[in-house]
């Protein structure tokens, strides 16, 4: 979503991604974003809330505006009705031994690497 979005944008066309995880999102650098914190899928509301999703969209819309620096996030202040959906990783034992993602970018092949510096030089 984020690589769309920043390549419409190189073209002219402004874009505001909604996004219910932050983290891929911030590691996505999009050009600007509206973030829900809500279970994944949930990113323009709840179900069957249309008041609430119709003020989760105009946010973004309004972010379309008000946003003048790239790679900005917005942080929406509502609050997803059970509270135990957002378990942290020290309440979760699923398994998982990876490291938590880290704010450099990490690429599989050097050439992923070489590929994205130089798009990033323009």
């Amino acid at each position: 979503m984020s690589l769309i979005s920043r390549h419409l944008e190189a073209q002219g066309t402004p874009t505001v991604c909604l996004a219910s995880a932050r983290d891929i999102i911030a590691a996505g650098r999009p050009s600007r974003a509206v973030f829900l914190d809500y279970p994944l899928g949930h990113t323009s509301g709840r179900p069957f809330e249309p008041e609430e999703q119709t003020a989760v969209v105009r946010a973004g819309l309004e972010a379309l505006e008000s946003i003048d620096k790239p790679e900005t996030i917005i942080d929406l202040a509502y609050c997803w009705p059970q509270p135990a959906w957002h378990k942290s990783e020290d309440d979760m034992d699923s398994g998982d031994e990876r490291e938590p993602r880290g704010d450099e970018p990490v690429y599989q092949f050097e050439e992923d690497r070489l590929a994205a510096e130089a798009a990033l030089a323009g």
